[in-house]
């Protein structure tokens, strides 16, 4: 009998066990799934980017990149954008470029690239992080960047949610100053 009820003992502490072993593995299973959705969100709103050449795997919050992009721009961009979110503990970027041959470059073009870039990403940036903010109204306020210089255009509910849109653009890297052009619709 004693033999019995340490079977049955020793059956429910592994079955326990292995039930632990399966939540922890569905947790991080939808995580994961969660951060794949908001990297193929971010992606798929940057127009500079041809979201279907790209593909986003995650595992334990590792973010592999693969595909293809025209440029070496490109591919830091998505890089970047994918590395801004909540959750990103790392990015890979396996991405290729496939460059044009027959366009050349001059170094203000080269120049010019890199300021559409970090445009780019500011611009892609600050309106993920406002359409994920369940306090601001992000599809009503359009977000336009030119030089680091961060113009808000559009129409929020009250005085503290135009203050937190303006925050929020103020606090992503490399802003160097935001316009607000927000009105307020109801207070």
């Amino acid at each position: 009998m004693k033999i019995f009820n340490k079977s049955i003992i020793a059956a429910l502490v592994l079955g326990t066990t292995a039930m632990g072993a399966q939540a922890n593995s569905w947790e991080n299973e939808s995580k994961d799934a969660w951060i794949d959705g908001k990297a193929e969100t971010v992606l798929l709103m940057n127009t500079d980017l041809n979201n279907f050449d790209i593909n986003t795997d995650v595992t334990n919050g590792k973010v592999v990149l693969t595909g293809k992009v025209d440029s070496e721009v490109e591919k830091e961009l998505a890089e970047e954008l994918v590395l801004s979110l909540d959750g990103v503990m790392e990015v890979e970027n396996s991405l290729t470029v496939v460059k044009n041959m027959s366009a050349k470059h001059t170094d203000s073009k080269m120049m010019d690239d890199d300021n559409d870039l970090t445009d780019a990403k500011i611009t892609t940036v600050i309106t993920t992080r406002f359409l994920f903010d369940s306090e601001v109204g992000g599809t009503d306020i359009d977000v336009d960047t030119d030089n680091g210089v961060v113009t808000l255009n559009g129409s929020v509910e009250s005085s503290a949610e135009k203050q937190l849109a303006i925050e929020i653009a103020k606090n992503a890297e490399d802003v160097r100053d935001v316009v607000d052009n927000l009105s307020i619709v109801a207070e």
